[in-house]
């Protein structure tokens, strides 16, 4: 498992432990063997069960877990994902951290399911975005792509994305993308070039310097969408981003972008109701 999300997983056990749990101490024995069910109470896309899986290993690595779902399943109300058993303490210690991020992670993975399902007969991909909870981005990402859509960049340091501040702070469309292309070729750095345009003026002034992978279209509306792609006219790969909703986002699909961008696979979800009950 990634480190970044290695140290996650011992800070979340550090912050909910503390120096014991205990009211399980207090009224469990201390050897006690028992067993529990992760049931699913809400329909969705399951997603977190590696996570889970360390999760237990950490707390106890001779807790036992028999999987029954895998990540992806499409699972119903009364769905059991798995068993865990062993010793007690270690599987209610563990309890609440499983369900803190499996309902989250399944929780992205069905509100990207249900953006991806919309398109799936396009060629439009749905991409996340780094409107991501502190410290989960890369377990928010992974769900993502559980559930039927695609990556943007991982954060900062995997692409080069000029935004609209960028473009004013550096003085303009030119400057800005053969500052990074100078950049690039001076830290000996391979990364693609994107950039946000607000209008069909910046579109034009990136079509005559070139140099880049994509072009964002920012804000534009389904119209503007199509014109804008049929200015660009497949030179340029094209994203659509800024008021993407779940109502609109085939229309947008339709004009022909071959991305579009949704903040709300990660930031305005719902997480999946389910529960750990003992056997």
């Amino acid at each position: 498992m990634h480190q970044l999300v290695d140290d996650l997983i011992k800070i979340a056990i550090a912050e909910d432990l503390g120096d014991g749990d205990h009211t399980s101490l207090s009224t469990i024995p201390a050897d006690a063997q028992g067993k529990a069910k992760l049931i699913i109470k809400q329909d969705g896309i399951l997603a977190g069960i590696d996570v889970a899986l360390e999760i237990f290993k950490i707390i106890d690595k001779d807790l036992k877990v028999d999987l029954f779902l895998k990540d992806g399943t499409e699972v119903k109300k009364g769905d059991i994902a798995f068993t865990v058993s062993g010793r007690v303490i270690s599987i209610l210690q563990a309890e609440r951290l499983v369900l803190n991020f499996m309902q989250r992670l399944s929780g992205v993975a069905t509100q990207t399911h249900i953006y991806a399902a919309k398109i799936a007969d396009l060629k439009t991909k749905v991409l996340d975005t780094r409107k991501t909870t502190p410290g989960m981005r890369l377990l928010e990402k992974e769900a993502v792509k559980i559930g039927g859509g695609c990556n943007h960049r991982i954060g900062l340091f995997d692409m080069i994305l000029i935004k609209d501040n960028h473009v004013d702070f550096a003085g303009g469309i030119k400057n800005a993308i053969v500052a990074a292309q100078n950049y690039c070729k001076a830290k000996g750095k391979n990364l693609d070039i994107e950039i946000e345009t607000r209008n069909f003026d910046e579109i034009r002034q990136v079509l005559e310097v070139g140099g880049v992978r994509r072009i964002m279209l920012d804000n534009f509306n389904v119209e503007d969408t199509k014109k804008a792609v049929e200015l660009i006219g497949g030179r340029f790969e094209t994203e659509s981003s800024g008021g993407i909703t779940l109502e609109n986002l085939r229309d947008y699909a339709l004009a022909g972008v071959d991305f579009i961008s949704v903040g709300a696979l990660t930031h305005q979800i719902k997480s999946l109701d389910m529960s750990l009950k003992a056997v």
